[in-house]
C-alpha cells in the first residue's frame, strides 16, 4: 500500500477535523436537531464523495496502489466494499449512541460542552482503531484461523447485547477512571468544560475529563466487537480504516441528531444482533462458503431498515420491559436454561469450527478441547466426551513412549 495514499488520506481527515472544530465550533454552544443533520448530510456526502475517489483510484491504478485480489474490475469491487464497510461500520456504531447518551446523563454533562468531548474522543478512536486494523490485518494475513475466532467473538456479543440489561453508567466502576483519581484530584465543576483546571494551587480534572476516558473506553470496547465484522468484507487496510473513521466521523453530529428521540428506535438492537450473527457466520464459513459482498450489502441494509421502520410505526407501548426482563418474567426461558443455552451454541459452534480445522488450515488438536471443554461445563455427554478423549491422547502419548526405536545393529568383525 503506498505511502503517499495513506499521508493525503490522514491530511485529509485532519483539516476536516480542524476546520470543524476551530472554525465551525470556536466556542461551546447548544446544537440544534436541523444543525445536527445537516453535518450528518454533510459527513455522509463527504464520504461518498471519498468512495468515488477509491472507484478512481483502484480502477486506474493511481499512485501505485495494490491490487492484488481485486480481479478485472478493480475500481468497482474497492468502492463496493469501502460502501459495505462503511455502512456496516455506522450501524455497529449506532448502539454506541446509547452508551454516550448514559455517560453524558450519569455525569451531568450539558449539551454545551458535548461536541467538544466527542471530539477529541474521536481522535482517540482514529488512533486506537488504526492500531487495531492494523494489527488485525497483519494477524489475520499470516494466520487465517483467526477469522474463526473473529466470527466466535461477534457470535458473543450478539448474545450480550441480546440479553443486555439497561443499567446507568457508573464512572467510579471504570477502570481507567480510577487509575487518573489516583494521580489527580478530581473537581465536582464543569469549568467551561475544560478538562484540567488548578484547585488550591494543585492541579484536577473535571468532570468533562472523566467523562473523555469514559467515551474512549467504551469505543475501544466497541471497536473489538465491530472491526472484526469489516474483515468479512475486505482485507484491504486502507479500506477497512478509512471505511472506520468516516463511521466514526459522522458519529457526533449523528448523536446530536437522534439524542431527543433515541427511545424510539427500540428495536434497532435487534437489527444489530442480526448483522453481527450475519457477519459472525460468514467469517466462520469463510473457508468454505463465498458470500459475494453485495449479498452482504443487501442484507445489512435490510436488517436496518426492518428494524429502524419497526421502531417507527411501533413505538414501545408504557411500561414495556426490555427483552430480556421479559424473558425473566413470564418464565420463558430460567436463568439455568438461558445458561445453558449459550454453552450450547458457543461450544458447538467451537467444536464445530474444531472439525472443520481438521481439513481447512488450523490447530485442529486445540479447539476441540476447548469446545468440549466449554460444553462440558454444562453437559454430562460432553463431560464424558473430554474424558475419553483425554484418555486416548493419553494412551497415544504411552505408546509413542513404549515404542522402540529401531537401533542400526552393529557390523560383525570377521
Amino acid at each position: 500500500m503506498p505511502i503517499l495514499l495513506w499521508v493525503l488520506f490522514l491530511g485529509l481527515i485532519i483539516l476536516a477535523l480542524a476546520v470543524d472544530l476551530f472554525w465551525f465550533h470556536r466556542t461551546d454552544q447548544d446544537i440544534s436537531i436541523a444543525e445536527a443533520f445537516w453535518w450528518t448530510g454533510i459527513w455522509i456526502f463527504v464520504a461518498l464523495l471519498f468512495n468515488g475517489a477509491i472507484y478512481l483510484i483502484y480502477e486506474h491504478h493511481w499512485l501505485g496502489i495494490d491490487l492484488v485480489g481485486y480481479g478485472a474490475h478493480p475500481g468497482r469491487q474497492a468502492a463496493l466494499d469501502f460502501l459495505t464497510g462503511l455502512i456496516l461500520e455506522k450501524s455497529l456504531s449506532l448502539d454506541n449512541l446509547f452508551v454516550i447518551a448514559l455517560i453524558f446523563s450519569s455525569l451531568h454533562i450539558s449539551v454545551a460542552y458535548q461536541h467538544r468531548i466527542l471530539f477529541w474522543g474521536i481522535l482517540g478512536a482514529i488512533v486506537m482503531r488504526g492500531v487495531m486494523i492494523l494489527g488485525g490485518t497483519m494477524l489475520i494475513s499470516r494466520i487465517s484461523w483467526l477469522t474463526y475466532i473473529f466470527g466466535l467473538l461477534l457470535f458473543g456479543t450478539a448474545l450480550r447485547m441480546l440479553f443486555a440489561k439497561a443499567e446507568n453508567i457508573d464512572p467510579n466502576r471504570n477502570l481507567l477512571v480510577r487509575w487518573v483519581r489516583k494521580f489527580y484530584p478530581v473537581s465536582e465543576q464543569l469549568h467551561d468544560g475544560r478538562f484540567f483546571v488548578t484547585v488550591n494551587g494543585r492541579r484536577a480534572v473535571t468532570r468533562a475529563f472523566l467523562a473523555l476516558l469514559i467515551v474512549e473506553t467504551s469505543d475501544v470496547m466497541f471497536a473489538v466487537d465491530s472491526v472484526p465484522a469489516i474483515f468479512a468484507v475486505t482485507l484491504d487496510p486502507f479500506i477497512i480504516f478509512s471505511s472506520n473513521i468516516f463511521a466514526i466521523l459522522g458519529l457526533r453530529s449523528l448523536y446530536f441528531a437522534l439524542s431527543g428521540a433515541m427511545q424510539r428506535f427500540h428495536y434497532i438492537k435487534y437489527g444489530l444482533v442480526g448483522i453481527l450473527l450475519f457477519i459472525g457466520l460468514k467469517l466462520l464459513l469463510v473457508h468454505l462458503v463465498h458470500i459475494p459482498t453485495v449479498l452482504s450489502l443487501g442484507i445489512i441494509i435490510l436488517l436496518l431498515t426492518l428494524s429502524t421502520a419497526a421502531s417507527l410505526f411501533s413505538p414501545p407501548a408504557e411500561g414495556a420491559t426490555p427483552f430480556a426482563d421479559q424473558i425473566e418474567q413470564f418464565g420463558r426461558i430460567t436463568l439455568k436454561q438461558g445458561r445453558r443455552l449459550v454453552v450450547l451454541v458457543v461450544g458447538l459452534t467451537i467444536l464445530f469450527i474444531g472439525v472443520v480445522m481438521i481439513i481447512a488450515p488450523g490447530p485442529a488438536f486445540i479447539v476441540i478441547p476447548i469446545g468440549l471443554g466449554i460444553l462440558a461445563t454444562e453437559f454430562v455427554w460432553a463431560k464424558r466426551l473430554l474424558q475419553r478423549l483425554k484418555c486416548t491422547a493419553n494412551d497415544v502419548g504411552k505408546f509413542i513412549k513404549r515404542k522402540p526405536r529401531n537401533h542400526p545393529k552393529p557390523a560383525r568383525s570377521d
